[in-house]
């Protein structure tokens, strides 16, 4: 069995020491990269399953690095930010990370949170119906691609995928934002959490769903995804 490879994105060598022990003894293949010019040379040599990915980091940052990725790849991200600074959370979302931990996180915090990451993958591998039709838009659960009703394709992030997903399967349905943090993230949600407002947004934004009409807010309850077909 191969193992999933993971790069660990972090200027600290105490840091990187650290936790690439801790995931190689976890079974994971690890590979450590102190900068962005690092991490590019090690993404055109081999793919990877899984980065981790700090914000702050010499030369470009860690939001423009998440962006470079997301120009041509959908590899699930880990952000690291600062304990107390939830712009950096929100921000990391908003651009396509699809989870975040502060630096404060437990290495045990951090596999916990990559084994939901993958074990959401390997649930969406194994859907039941390949093809899933909604308001004239069309969701491949293969692929993760999503054909818009003018056959645009958009690439889903892993996150994106299993909140669309969550949606389909409970349409018309209230689901609450712990409900979905547990499904989406395999968590559940820190006090005051903004992230799945923020994944929400996203979601809205690739359905061009400006006016809430398709994902519509329930106030005091969450979120209900309006399917009439």
């Amino acid at each position: 069995m191969n193992k999933k490879k993971i790069l660990i994105v972090d200027d600290s060598e105490e840091l990187t020491d650290a936790l690439g022990e801790f995931l190689t003894h976890s079974g994971f293949a690890i590979s450590i990269a102190f900068d962005g010019e690092e991490m590019k040379t090690i993404l055109k040599e081999s793919e990877q399953d899984l980065i981790i990915l700090d914000v702050n980091l010499p030369g470009d940052d860690g939001f423009t690095l998440c962006s470079f990725i997301r120009q041509s790849s959908q590899v699930p991200i880990i952000m690291l930010t600062a304990a107390s600074d939830e712009v950096d959370r929100v921000t990391g979302l908003e651009i396509g990370a699809d989870d975040y931990v502060t630096k404060t996180f437990s290495p045990r915090e951090l596999l916990a949170r990559i084994k939901a990451i993958f074990r959401r993958a390997k649930m969406g591998n194994h859907s039941e119906q390949r093809f899933i039709s909604f308001a004239g838009w069309t969701l491949d659960s293969v692929s993760r691609l999503l054909i818009s009703p003018t056959q645009n394709n958009i690439k889903l992030s892993g996150s994106d995928f299993s909140l669309l997903s969550l949606f389909l399967k409970n349409s018309n349905n209230v689901l609450s934002r712990e409900e979905i943090a547990l499904q989406i993230w395999g968590r559940e949600m820190e006090p005051l959490e903004r992230g799945i407002d923020v994944q929400i947004s996203r979601l809205r934004g690739h359905l061009q769903d400006k006016q809430h009409k398709m994902i519509m807010t329930v106030r005091n309850e969450g979120y209900v995804f309006v399917n009439n077909d």
